[in-house]
Parts: structure tokens; C-alpha cells; sequence
């Protein structure tokens, strides 16, 4: 009995095994026809773009890019199967590819769910072309999709460039030409006694770390429409909408040492320093100051755009912008700012300070720096100083040879020795929107300061701004004049 009773136990038992193993096995080919079945076959039915051509960042040959990126979607109801992802026309190589997290110059059967989407990632290196102009090169990603081929253009530009690697020590008179642009590696030395001159449109772009150190003379002749560019190699985009251009510390900027002398930066553009221009004990010559800037940009620094220590600046028509510590500090010398605008809206860190910061002034509670060395004189002409943060260390100047002429300042102050009919308390209406990255300071048609210069102390240097747009006979304050009746725009940083 109780083997009978045994035996009939086993039989249910090994028919319920049974039939579970024959389940699991039509389950599986259930689900393997409803996968079969959820992939389209139709002609049809093709992928969609997030893009119609790529269009990548400007390189540098032998330079790898920037990574681009386009969104391949499926908007049909069944699953797609892309047979084959590839560069057509790229037999050298100089492309890269990673299609939804896989690398490689080639792929087979990507899938991609109903209603669903994946990332194409491409790189490129490109060859020296051997010649001074940029070179437009145009490749093609091509998708076979259910028998049907569709394409993908890929377009960038690249150009050779001067490498500067290894460090750079100028011992004679040298110049630097627009042919080109310049890749400096390491720093550049111009030593005392020796002229680095750099021509109108020349671009030099600096590695981190790199820097500009001047123990001899610096002469930028840029042009208005051609200014000569020292900025940071990055190219393209740090995340999202916020681009490399806006970003502060990519190397450190320019340095001029006690024995430099009479240096003139005229239509530069100097952006994306940690500590952007430091003179210290510059020397003048005759009437040549230690500094002189013309209708140039310096912005975008994690220090301050502008640090002096005795030495004498002179400073026409130029946009002093964005930095973290604050825009300028100046420490003693004699200093002269004619329609400059003088705004900080730094981006990514609270502001160290206020916009002009300055000491041996010889304000009444103020210690010296050094006794024996006299007293800061500056004159403030047809200037603008609007911006976050407070304007002036000093906000009271009596007792200084400091003064303030016909400048808008965004303090509700009242005008006295040291502040001359000035606008208090005026938005400028720049075009700037910090919100949306956008760092312009020309001014809206219907800014106080169009128009609100006196044409008196307009400098005889600041007869066209930046743009090459003559001032009168209706100077604008600040660097930008607004063209209509005064002129017509030439160009711009």
C-alpha cells in the first residue's frame, strides 16, 4: 500500500513538471514572437532627428574636439532596428562615434523601443591641412533602417595652428601675426629690453596654467572689427547652454613686472583668466604710462580684471567686466578711465568686493600702503559703473584727488567736490541677461546713458568705440555708442 500509495503521488507530481517545463517553453516563445513582432519591418517607418545637420565646434588640426551630441528618436508603436550605423565618407579615421553608450567606428542592429530615443555622441581629430586659411570639412552618418538609408551631415571647420608648448622666452623685438592662431602650452616670457608686438586679428589661445609674463613691452594693435583675442582653449559648451566663453579661470592672464615698460593693449580682448591683467611697479615713459588700454575688452576673471600697484594707468573706451573679487583694484599711481563701462554681473560665485576697490588714496582714515610713495590721483570721465554689488570702496572721496565726471553710477548719491554732474541711481539697460548667459554691454535704444556724454570730455582716442561707431556729435557714456545720428556699427569683439 505504501508503495502504491508512493507511486501515486509521483505521477501528478511528475505531470505537474511536465507541464510547467512545456509552459515555460510556449511562454518563451510567446514572448519571443511578441518581441519578434514588436519590431517594424516597414520602409516607412524611419528614425527621426533631433538635428538635420551637426554642426560641431571649430578645431584646431591635430586637436581633439569638443564632444557633439543629436538625439535619434523612434516615434513609431513598434520597435526600431537600425542594421547598420556608420561614416560614409571618413576612410582616414577622423571621426568617433558612440552610439547610446557604445564606442566604436561601427554598429550593427541598434534597437530602439517604441516612443523611444537614443544619444549619438561624435568626436573628431582632424589633419593639418597645411595652409593659414580654415579648411570646411563635411561628413556623413549614415542609418540603414529597414532597407532604407538616411543620412546624417556632420559639418566643422578646422585650421592649423603655432604651437607654443614648451615655453616661450622672447629676448628680441618679436612680432606675433594674424596668419595663424597660437596654442600656448606653458607660458610666454617677454624679458626686459625685448617688444612682443601682436598684429590686428591674431588669436592666442592659452592652456590652464599658461600665462603672459611681460619684464619687457607688450604692443597689441588690434583693430576695431579685428581685435587681437588672449583667451582660453576651451571650446564649445561646459554643460547644457552654458558655454566655455563665460567661463573664468581657464589660464591665468597677464602679468607685467617692475621693469616693463610703456605697454599699449589697443582693440584686445582679453577673457577667461583667473587673475586677468596684474601690473606692479610699471614704469611710464615720458608720457607713455606704465598701461595703456584702448577700446578693449577685459572680462570673465576669477581674481580681478584689473590689478595695479603703482603703477599709472590710462584706460579709453574699454568694457571691464565679470570677475569674482571685483573689477579693478588699484593701488596708488595716476590713473585716467575716459568712457569706460565699468559692470560686474560675475556668474558663479558671491562677489568679493566692491566694483572699483582702491587704496593709497589718501582718504583721511585710510593707512598707506607705502608713506613714502604719493597718493593715487584718478579721473573717472563719461564712465558708467552699474552692476551687482556696490560700486566704490570709497563710496566717500573727500580729501582724494579722485573724482567722478559725468559718470552713472547705480548709488543714490548726490554730486560734491569729487562727483560732478553725474546721474545717480540710472539703470543703463544694457542687453545683458545674466539668467540667459548673455554678457552684452551695449545699451538699449532707450538707455538714460544714450546720448548723455559730454561731448567735452570726450578723449580724442575715444572719437569711435570698440565697434569702430564714432561718438559724435551725441556721445553715449560707457565703451559702446548706440549707432544711429553719431554712425554706423563697424564691428564687434
Amino acid at each position: 500500500m505504501a508503495k502504491s500509495l508512493s507511486g501515486s503521488r509521483r505521477a501528478p507530481l511528475a505531470r505537474k513538471m511536465v507541464f510547467s517545463v512545456a509552459a515555460a517553453l510556449g511562454l518563451a516563445g510567446v514572448l519571443s514572437s511578441c518581441i519578434e513582432d514588436g519590431f517594424t519591418t516597414s520602409p516607412s517607418d524611419q528614425p527621426a532627428f533631433s538635428t538635420d545637420t551637426l554642426r560641431m565646434a571649430d578645431l584646431f588640426t591635430l586637436e581633439a574636439s569638443p564632444t557633439s551630441r543629436f538625439i535619434v528618436y523612434n516615434r513609431h508603436d513598434k520597435g526600431l532596428n537600425i542594421s547598420s550605423v556608420r561614416f560614409i565618407d571618413d576612410p582616414a579615421g577622423n571621426f568617433r562615434l558612440n552610439v547610446d553608450g557604445m564606442a566604436g567606428r561601427e554598429f550593427s542592429n541598434v534597437e530602439i523601443r517604441a516612443k523611444d530615443s537614443i544619444f549619438v555622441f561624435v568626436e573628431a581629430t582632424l589633419p593639418e591641412n597645411g595652409g593659414d586659411a580654415p579648411v570646411d570639412i563635411l561628413a556623413h552618418i549614415e542609418f540603414i533602417t529597414n532597407g532604407v538609408a538616411s543620412k546624417m551631415p556632420v559639418k566643422v571647420t578646422g585650421q592649423d595652428a603655432v604651437r607654443l608648448y614648451d615655453g616661450t622666452l622672447i629676448e628680441t623685438n618679436t612680432t606675433l601675426t594674424a596668419d595663424k592662431p597660437y596654442l600656448v602650452r606653458d607660458s610666454i616670457v617677454v624679458a626686459e629690453g625685448a617688444t612682443l608686438a601682436i598684429e590686428a586679428g591674431a588669436r592666442l589661445y592659452f592652456h590652464d596654467g599658461a600665462s603672459l609674463l611681460v619684464d619687457g613691452t607688450l604692443d597689441i594693435r588690434g583693430e576695431a572689427g579685428k581685435p587681437v583675442q588672449l583667451t582660453g582653449d576651451r571650446r564649445g559648451f561646459v554643460a547644457a547652454q552654458i558655454p566655455y566663453e563665460i567661463m573664468a579661470g581657464q589660464w591665468e592672464g597677464i602679468k607685467f613686472g617692475p621693469t616693463s615698460t610703456a605697454n599699449r593693449l589697443v582693440h584686445a580682448s582679453v577673457r577667461n583668466t583667473k587673475w586677468g591683467i596684474m601690473a606692479d611697479n610699471v614704469q611710464s615713459a615720458g608720457d607713455a604710462p606704465g598701461l595703456y588700454l584702448l577700446n578693449s575688452v577685459v572680462r570673465n576673471s576669477q581674481g580681478y580684471v584689473l590689478e595695479t600697484l603703482f603703477t599709472d594707468v590710462t584706460a579709453i573706451g574699454c568694457e571691464l567686466a565679470e570677475a569674482s573679487s571685483g573689477i579693478m583694484s588699484l593701488t596708488g599711481g595716476n590713473h585716467r578711465f575716459n568712457h569706460c563701462t565699468i559692470a560686474n554681473y560675475y556668474l558663479f560665485t558671491a562677489l568679493g568686493g566692491p566694483a572699483v576697490q582702491m587704496a593709497q588714496t589718501g582718504f583721511p582714515d585710510e593707512e598707506p600702503v607705502d608713506p613714502e610713495r604719493p597718493m593715487m590721483t584718478a579721473d573717472f570721465t563719461n564712465c558708467i559703473l552699474y552692476g551687482n554689488g556696490t560700486e566704490l570702496s570709497h563710496p566717500d572721496l573727500a580729501g582724494t584727488a579722485i573724482t567722478f565726471r559725468r559718470c552713472l553710477l547705480k548709488s543714490a548719491g548726490t554730486d560734491d567736490d569729487n562727483f560732478i554732474d553725474c546721474l545717480w541711481d540710472t539703470d543703463p539697460k544694457y542687453y545683458t541677461e545674466r539668467s540667459e548667459y548673455i554678457f552684452d554691454y551695449r545699451l538699449r535704444p532707450e538707455s538714460p546713458a544714450a546720448g548723455a556724454a559730454a561731448a567735452d570730455l570726450v578723449d580724442p582716442a575715444a572719437a569711435a568705440d570698440i565697434d569702430g561707431t564714432p561718438r559724435l556729435p551725441n556721445p553715449d557714456l560707457g565703451a559702446y555708442q548706440t549707432p544711429g545720428e553719431a554712425g554706423e556699427t563697424g564691428g564687434a569683439l
